[in-house]
């Protein structure tokens, strides 16, 4: 008779809804930090996805991430270039913040009946060690098993004042590695601050939970009823298409909006009938990476302590950060500088006052500026496009098409255009007429016509786009096919 216990279902759960303006001009509303490639050559998504690699202490399940729908193409491809093909995306239709995120994830992963213990990561923070970030998902498993609520706490580097805290209590039944978790602590002040990092008793709160799908939901039933009911309903008209979950949009409207921490995880000490709250310690150089200040805290430096990423050149420079995307970014005499270039727009600050780059995104915002919403180089599920310059009457775009894929039959009501194949061969569709294109070959696109872009080969595409017409924008598009179910 086979007497082995069977092991432990982990569910990671990656939260990948944050829009990270304090990163600007590189995260963007339509591109924002998780997607980007901030701290290595994977983005943070795919770092947070791949983190787990190696860990042995339970059965892995596929990740599961929710996010907006906006981000799901983007999402879907990210994951595969590192080899994770089976992938499910809950999307949202609008932000709610963490705390519905996570009470559809436990629903969706407890469909089975399987009640798995999830593993909550914000996809968007940075873990310098990762073994040490396995090891404490190791030391949570028994307490989450249990129907314990495990947060992770940072032992703190320093007295910041940018993080909230958790202060923990005495050692937790069942081994010396978890502590009592006795309460949640806002951001302090500097002063306050040090008092917590010198009483030894406050750690960071890391944003990275762990509990049984089951007792998650217990307790939004009973702390947050109407955001469990609005989540349920948002699930029964849930439609699967492929690796997407779309949720029913009416529904998940109208869910209260809030946080895990806000929603159940401070109310735990009133509600002990929940279940017990732990705090397991974190030390693996973790960062939420929520300023340019932070990004260069957890960055490898030169010996002038700068941290330096494209077609840079220092000199006499000291303490600074340093990014080009585009073009040639020189830096002399700068002592804790950020400087940020992009094809679009370029930052420069303190490197002290990078906290207050949220404010020049309001800014920007309420002057309605494309540079708040987009790059100049916007992904699609087909590829991308650059809109490399726009003036009234005329755009040029420079647009490539993956291998395989297609653009929409479409037509436009407002502007006519002009394709010239600059890579590849490319396929056009133009009313009934099809045809193939090879590089240096061009064809006209009159006002009106039903056309569509496609890339048959196994090699990428690009074109030259030439817009002419009275009216250029994106919502000018009358779709009659889409292979990516768009309207």
């Amino acid at each position: 008779m086979n007497t082995a216990v069977p092991r432990d279902v982990l569910q990671p759960v990656i939260l990948s809804g944050g829009s990270g303006t304090r990163l600007w001009p590189a995260s963007r509303e339509h591109y924002p930090k998780q997607l980007l490639p901030l701290t290595g050559e994977r983005s943070m998504l795919q770092a947070t996805a791949r983190r787990l690699d190696g860990f042995t202490a339970a059965a892995l399940r596929a990740p599961l991430v929710v996010g907006n729908e906006e981000y799901r193409f983007i999402v879907a491809e990210q994951l595969r270039n590192v080899g994770i093909e089976d992938a499910l995306q809950v999307l949202e239709p609008a932000g709610r913040n963490t705390a519905p995120a996570l009470t559809l994830a436990a629903a969706v992963a407890d469909s089975d009946g399987a009640d798995p213990i999830l593993l909550v990561m914000p996809a968007d923070h940075a873990i310098g060690d990762e073994g040490r970030f396995r090891d404490a998902i190791t030391k949570a498993l028994p307490y989450a098993r249990d129907g314990a609520f495990v947060t992770f706490g940072v032992i703190p580097a320093r007295a910041e004042t940018g993080y909230g805290y958790l202060r923990r209590g005495d050692a937790a039944l069942g081994g010396n590695d978890g502590f009592a978790l006795d309460a949640f602590v806002e951001k302090p002040d500097a002063a306050t601050a040090r008092k917590y990092v010198d009483s030894g008793e406050y750690l960071w709160n890391a944003g990275i939970f762990m509990m049984r799908a089951s007792v998650w939901s217990r307790a939004v039933g009973l702390l947050q009823p109407a955001m469990l009911d609005a989540c349920g309903q948002a699930l029964v008209g849930a439609k699967r298409e492929g690796g997407f979950l779309r949720v029913t949009r009416e529904a998940f409207l109208a869910c209260p909006s809030d946080s895990i921490d806000y929603a159940v995880m401070e109310k735990l000490a009133v509600h002990p009938q929940l279940g017990r709250a732990v705090v397991i310690p974190l030390d693996a150089c973790w960062s939420d990476v929520g300023s340019w200040e932070g990004l260069w805290q957890v960055s490898d430096h030169d010996a002038d302590g700068n941290v330096s990423q494209g077609d840079v050149l220092a000199q006499d420079t000291r303490d600074s950060l340093l990014f080009s995307g585009s073009r040639l970014v020189v830096a002399i005499g700068c002592r804790d500088m950020v400087v940020v270039e992009t094809p679009d727009a370029v930052l420069v600050a303190d490197k002290r006052a990078t906290q207050k780059v949220r404010e020049a995104v309001a800014v920007l915002k309420q002057r309605d500026r494309e540079e708040v919403k987009a790059h100049r180089k916007v992904y699609r599920p087909w590829g991308w496009y650059d809109s490399i310059e726009h003036q009234p009457g005329f755009q040029v775009k420079r647009i490539g098409v993956n291998p395989g894929a297609s653009l929409s039959l479409q037509m436009h009501h407002r502007r006519a255009e002009h394709w010239v194949v600059v890579r590849g061969t490319a396929r056009v569709t133009r009313d009934d007429e099809v045809f193939d294109l090879q590089v240096n070959e061009s064809v006209f696109i009159p006002l009106g016509a039903r056309h569509r872009l496609q890339n048959i080969t196994d090699s990428p595409v690009e074109i030259i786009e030439v817009q002419c017409g009275d009216y250029l924008g994106e919502d000018d598009i009358v779709r009659f096919e889409d292979v990516y179910a768009r309207t």
